[in-house]
């Protein structure tokens, strides 16, 4: 293990969540390493992956613009990768990022190279891994008005009318990325969240190989609570809730720590309980920005992530 001033880290989710902790992550880690959910199916993702039957581009194209070097070459870089085309034709709305990924991938035919090419392009200060070789799709046991359905998809997840009971992936039991794997095993850190929690957050804990990781590693594992619930899958979800249904979709999953701003906690008492019930303690620290929008501060969440590190690394097992 390293020492608590400078811990090796591994990042679940995907999307502005995770960019929000690789942010935050970057201040303060020794090695980095993103692993990024691969379900999306909508947008300029969406279109590529069903156009070229890819790995969608578009998560991991926003883990990679998060870990830029803070150079005007970085971030120069950084927005070429984020822009994005406006045009009448084919090309509108396509991400310049999405395009080099794919394009990369089809000249060298290995997702991960194609991923470490990019970051020494923008000069990262981490490493970006799918969490899975394949591209998945989601499906959601959601329950409404009308009772039980499935839905089916990540864009229709995210914005399901009704309570999310259960996700599932397809196929049910895809292979991880290998150096995703090795990244859980030898972080003295894991850090789940924030994010969609049933679309970008959870699934990484189904996915077969991902999931012995999470559960074997002899690192620690921190989740991070969003700071408002997301309107559609997680719409009127409480704190707790959130890991009611990290706990229902991986029971025997040791937590080690959660972060939660006290501005989205209603009930402290039951948070407490509850990340208790799942062997965690809590910490409550002010992450959000200053401007009251419903975004992390990276130094908050970096400070608070120190707290987190410094606080119990030494419990570590074999530290």
């Amino acid at each position: 293990m390293s020492s608590p001033s400078a811990p090796v880290v591994a990042a679940l989710g995907g999307g502005h969540g995770l960019s929000a902790s690789l942010s935050a992550l970057r201040l303060m880690a020794d090695q980095l390493t993103a692993v990024v959910t691969v379900a999306d199916d909508g947008g300029s993702s969406g279109r590529l992956r069903q156009e070229l039957d890819v790995l969608p581009p578009g998560d991991l194209r926003m883990a990679l613009a998060a870990l830029c070097d803070d150079t005007e070459w970085g971030r120069t870089w950084r927005d070429v990768l984020q822009h994005r085309f406006t045009s009448p034709g084919d090309l509108d709305q396509h991400a310049v990022g999405n395009l080099l990924i794919v394009a990369l991938w089809e000249l060298l035919d290995e997702p991960v190279a194609g991923l470490d090419w990019v970051a020494r392009l923008l000069n990262a200060r981490g490493r970006v891994l799918p969490m899975s070789s394949v591209p998945l799709k989601i499906e959601a046991d959601v329950r409404g008005e009308n009772g039980l359905e499935v839905v089916h998809g990540q864009s229709a997840v995210a914005v399901a009318p009704g309570r999310i009971e259960q996700i599932r992936l397809v196929p049910h039991d895809p292979p991880a990325c290998p150096e995703a794997v090795t990244a859980i095993r030898e972080a003295d850190w894991v850090v789940l969240g924030p994010g969609s929690w049933y679309s970008s957050v959870m699934p990484h804990l189904l996915v077969p190989e991902l999931s012995d990781a999470l559960h074997t590693t002899r690192g620690r594992i921190c989740v991070t609570l969003n700071l408002s619930a997301d309107e559609g899958e997680t719409d009127g979800l409480s704190a707790e809730e959130h890991l009611h249904a990290l706990h229902r979709h991986a029971p025997d999953l040791r937590i080690d720590a959660v972060v939660a701003d006290p501005s989205a906690v209603e009930d402290t008492e039951a948070l407490v309980a509850t990340a208790a019930t799942v062997g965690a303690k809590l910490l409550l620290r002010q992450v959000r920005r200053g401007d009251g929008t419903p975004r992390h501060d990276r130094l908050r969440l970096a400070a608070a992530y120190r707290d987190v590190f410094e606080d119990v690394i030494g419990d570590v097992p074999g530290s």
